[in-house]
């Protein structure tokens, strides 16, 4: 009886991938190595956080209206990217994750394991943004995408891009990113 369950439990896992994927590739490779530890985790003490003024930041200024803050978590690594936002039941209004992806190209994301609509931003090297996928469907492995190169992709609550009247070439600067 245990083995049959711990067979289950392995190939569930094994049928588990990155919550996104660079470049339009689904399966792992070398580059996007499939997270196999990406079940959520026991909960852990949140980390303090840090007055508003000093959080990471991404602002999006759509000429002719005001401009957007949202406050991110930043996704540095490889793992970071491959994880995303997979398992977040809510994310607070303004509130995202920035993908730093380390080289422009055209990005390609998936919603497996995501389960809250999100907006894509993707932005240039230019520090414009380049598209937006709007209202991305969760718990998907539809390859998401926009025709242009990105260096950097924002992931906010659906419909927040149209809300803020954030669209192609929307100017972006980054707040308190450190390193």
């Amino acid at each position: 009886m245990w083995f049959a369950k711990l067979a289950a439990l392995v190939v569930s896992l094994a049928l588990l991938g990155p919550a996104c994927s660079p470049s339009g590739t689904s399966a792992p490779t070398s580059s996007n190595s499939a997270v196999r530890d990406d079940a959520p985790s026991p909960a852990a003490p949140a980390p303090a956080a840090k007055p508003p003024s000093e959080a990471p930041a991404v602002v999006l200024s759509p000429p002719g209206h005001p401009e957007a803050r949202v406050t991110v978590e930043v996704a540095r690594t490889p793992r970071q990217v491959q994880r995303g936002l997979m398992y977040r039941q809510v994310m607070p209004a303004d509130h995202g994750m920035l993908f730093l992806m380390g080289q422009e190209r055209i990005q390609s994301f998936w919603m497996r394991n995501t389960l809250i609509p999100l907006d894509m931003i993707f932005i240039g090297k230019d520090m414009s943004v380049a598209g937006v996928v709007a209202e991305a469907e969760p718990m998907t492995d539809t390859s998401r995408r926009v025709d242009k190169p990105s260096l950097y992709v924002l992931e906010v609550n659906g419909g927040w891009a149209a809300e803020h009247h954030v669209e192609a070439g929307t100017p972006v600067r980054f707040l308190n990113l450190g390193e």
